[in-house]
């Protein structure tokens, strides 16, 4: 098999498992790892080599700036305590304890086992996230795990070159390097940011301005290796920062078009690895076949390292999660989470191509170097297998799912209100009396109608008139491109205009079919099975709406001095708690702890109630 060939094949590969994985209860990346496995044992399938090169420059680098530009900025920062003890803190403990466990076991040098801890030190969030999307995890944790998988490589990259280096240089002059190497990082990363911000300000082209993204990682990623500095925290912050100022420097199709084309970037090269992974596994079997090493020690080393990195996490996660929480400050903005959260964070360490592509760093001259590579596969594999096939299970039996879909929905609705609200104010500030009232009045219809119809699919499980008129819409552009083909096939109108009108109403029937799948069937399902409250004794008892005994906020988010979300009034007694969205859901927690079972919003301009007995929106 030609490489040419071999290469297409392994895409066709990735892309037709993927779709399958989509019909299964396993993820894609562990349905592909398995795939790659079983075919490195077949006759006839090429020796993909996964080399570090490959993996820390073209894989790496696109990969992390796509996580960057879909994590909020905000986010990261407002859980940096705990992105850094995991990122920075585990990293390093996983380190020194597997480099002891190695060091113990086999008989290489501490330098080399210190080394291999470094390699198996940073979790994959690539898996962890895919499984935590489709079964559900809480906001939060989100973020945390994915603020970890952009830094936690940086720091087992810095501490992996210190381990190599470790007969030359100090203590002092480690901590020395990984602050240097992190300094100089997240100054290239700024410095591309601000650059590449500024030229793409002024390039107009969504397709130059596409190209220009999908070139931006490596730029960033190349300028700060060549000085020796992190180029993953250099690509990180580039993309936190574009992807925060993303309004300012692009208009809204560059926009579309940039996430329409990372999302296929993204699709191709992440699932593209958990294939490699798998495929090297024959050749890393029998390079440590050939080892002087007794079978019994490898075995043991095998087992055993595997076991140390995934007991080594729930140790530091629980206490790194209630320690700093005992400081009056930090719990007055953060209070303790249940032992829930820390659980699903400590199962959620699943190793990946980094892990591989950092084994294959190691020096040829390093003692055992087959073994330690081989070490490193079976923990990317038992990590991937264990702890990937079973996490759905685990935050099943820990009750945390994802964000609650009507709260989601009511809240885009709230969020979209207040923007029509704003946009509204906007108009009456620039019309003026020349401005023809039909015009005017159009304005004002189309930038109310996405708040209504967000509405609308609050209130009844009905077909709304929004989603009667995208059916009826959608019927009518089907007409419209049939006569649009007809026009080309017969050569009447020349082609190029043909085109453009083709494109215009695509961009039309886009947007009616993002508007009308909005969040998906399942959630549409979810809100609006509910929505009628005719069954709902305790809704259609209500009398009235009781004075809140807090109009200020949320009771006991003032008292404790965190924030919310939105707010939500008790119908029963007054009491005003945050929603489900809030870090605290003290509104839920009052009914935990009072069974009134009727609340209302407390939002400006919104009046729908909640039972939680009958789970009815009303």
């Amino acid at each position: 098999m030609s490489p040419p060939v071999a290469v297409v094949t392994m895409l066709a590969v990735v892309i037709l498992v993927s779709a399958a994985s989509r019909r299964l209860p396993l993820p894609a990346p562990l349905v592909l790892t398995v795939v790659g496995v079983i075919a490195s044992f077949l006759p006839g399938v090429p020796d993909f080599e996964l080399s570090p090169e490959l993996v820390l420059i073209v894989f790496l680098p696109p990969l992390l700036y796509a996580a960057a530009l879909n994590t909020s900025l905000i986010d990261f920062r407002r859980n940096v305590r705990p992105i850094a003890l995991l990122s920075v803190g585990l990293v390093i403990v996983n380190t020194a304890v597997v480099g002891l466990v190695v060091w113990w076991l086999l008989p290489v040098p501490a330098a080399a086992a210190f080394a291999l801890g470094a390699v198996v030190a940073p979790p994959d969030a690539v898996a962890a996230t895919a499984i935590a999307r489709r079964v559900g995890m809480p906001r939060r944790l989100m973020s945390i795990l994915q603020g970890e998988s952009l830094v936690n490589d940086a720091t087992a990259l810095v501490a992996l070159r210190s381990a190599i280096a470790a007969g030359s240089i100090t203590v002092w002059e480690v901590g020395l390097d990984f602050l240097i190497t992190a300094v100089g990082g997240i100054a290239v990363g700024v410095v591309v940011a601000v650059l590449t911000g500024r030229l793409r300000f002024y390039v107009k082209d969504e397709v130059t301005d596409t190209a220009i993204s999908i070139v931006t990682p490596f730029v960033s990623y190349l300028v700060a290796e060549e000085f020796h500095w992190s180029g993953v925290l250099a690509v990180v912050i580039t993309g936190l920062l574009l992807s925060h100022k993303s309004h300012l420097m692009q208009s809204a199709s560059s926009r579309v078009h940039e996430k329409t084309n990372w999302a296929t970037f993204e699709f191709i090269l992440e699932n593209t690895v958990f294939l490699l992974i798998g495929l090297q596994v024959v050749r890393i079997v029998e390079a440590a076949g050939a080892s002087e090493l007794p079978a019994r020690d490898i075995v043991v080393a095998c087992v055993a390292v595997p076991l140390t990195v995934i007991v080594v996490r729930p140790i530091w996660v629980f206490p790194a999660t209630y320690l700093p929480r005992l400081i009056p400050a930090v719990r007055a903005k953060d209070p303790f989470p249940p032992w829930t959260h820390p659980a699903a964070v400590s199962w959620a360490g699943m190793r990946g191509v980094v892990t591989l592509a950092a084994a294959f760093i190691l020096p040829p001259e390093t003692p055992h170097r087959e073994v330690l590579i081989l070490i490193a596969l079976i923990v990317v594999a038992v990590t991937l297998l264990v702890q990937g096939s079973t996490l759905p299970w685990v935050l099943r039996h820990l009750r945390l799912g994802g964000p609650d879909p009507a709260e989601d929905a009511l809240q885009a609705a709230s969020v979209q209100q207040r923007a029509a609200a704003a946009g509204l104010a906007r108009l009456e500030e620039v019309v003026t009396d020349s401005d023809r009232t039909e015009v005017v009045d159009r304005v004002r219809r189309r930038s109310s109608e996405l708040s209504e119809a967000m509405w609308e699919r609050l209130g009844s499980s009905d077909e709304t008139p929004s989603r009667a008129y995208a059916r009826l819409r959608v019927s009518t552009i089907a007409a419209e491109r049939e006569k649009l083909i007809e026009l080309r096939n017969e050569g009447l109108v020349p082609d190029d205009i043909l085109r453009d009108v083709m494109h215009t109403i695509d961009v039309e029937e886009t947007v009616l079919d993002l508007h009308d799948t909005w969040g998906g069937e399942q959630r549409d399902e979810a809100l609006t099975a509910p929505a009628s409250h005719a069954g709902c004794e305790h809704i259609r008892s209500l009398d009235g709406t009781p004075k809140p005994t807090s109009p200020d906020g949320c009771e006991k988010c003032l008292a404790e001095g965190t924030d919310w979300v939105h707010l939500r009034l008790c119908m029963t007694c007054g009491y005003v708690g945050c929603c489900d969205s809030s870090p605290n859901r003290h509104a839920s927690g009052h009914y935990s702890e009072t069974d009134h079972t009727v609340i209302r919003s407390f939002e400006p301009g919104e009046a729908w109630r909640w039972c939680y007995a009958d789970e009815v929106l009303g």
